[in-house]
This record gives structure tokens, C-alpha cells and sequence, in this order.
């Protein structure tokens, strides 16, 4: 009995600074993050309908930390120069930011093209 209270005050006691710790405040302040929207009207091809996407970029001062399509974020992305290529429900997504046009593929059965402009 006497070692399980023991082991019990070794513990408290070596968890007491890792919980201070935890009440410091952070040294250095976190980066705040902005967002960009882009509303862009792609044409889906062969049907020639029209839809709405909106985009939502998420940034620091360093990388886009964060994408999201009609409000979904996205499973994963890659950056080349300006574009962020990505994936929704099977539709390969190429956003070129600098253009500000979406281009997309369903796997071969439908493409989009469509310009983009930036949202509210």
C-alpha cells in the first residue's frame, strides 16, 4: 500500500511542471491565418451547365494551410506556382490563382472550365 502512494506522489510530481507548462502563455504568438474566397462560374461540359463553386483559400505569412470547395475541406492538396490542384467526389480540381480560372475533370466522362473572381 505504501508503494502504490508513493508511485502515485512520484507521478503528481512529475506531472505538476508539464502542467504548468500548459498555463504559460506561448512565447512566440501563433500565425494568424487569413482567407481568400474566390467565386468561380465553371461551364461543365457536354451537358453546358453552369455551376457556382466557391473556393476558400486559408494562408499564413508562409503556405496555404487549408482548402475548401462549396464549403468542404478538401482531403489534400499540392501547389505548383499558382495553381492548387486537389480532389472532390472524383473530380480533379485545378485552381490557378494568379489567372483566377477553375479547371476540372470527372475522370473522363465531363470537363469544366470557368473564370473565377474574388468573393466577399
Amino acid at each position: 500500500m505504501k508503494a502504490a502512494l508513493m508511485s502515485v506522489a512520484c507521478m503528481a510530481a512529475a506531472l505538476a511542471p508539464t502542467a504548468s507548462a500548459q498555463t504559460r502563455p506561448p512565447s512566440k504568438p501563433a500565425p494568424t491565418a487569413n482567407e481568400v474566397t474566390l467565386v468561380c462560374e465553371a461551364v461543365y461540359m457536354p451537358a453546358r451547365t453552369t455551376w457556382t463553386r466557391t473556393v476558400s483559400i486559408g494562408y499564413d505569412k508562409k503556405r496555404v494551410r487549408s482548402v475548401k470547395i462549396d464549403g468542404v475541406p478538401v482531403y489534400t492538396f499540392a501547389i505548383q506556382d499558382t495553381v492548387i490542384l486537389t480532389a472532390v467526389d472524383n473530380e480533379r480540381i485545378q485552381i490557378d490563382t494568379a489567372a483566377q480560372t477553375w479547371s476540372s475533370d470527372f475522370r473522363g466522362q465531363a470537363t469544366a472550365q470557368g473564370r473565377c473572381e474574388r468573393g466577399p
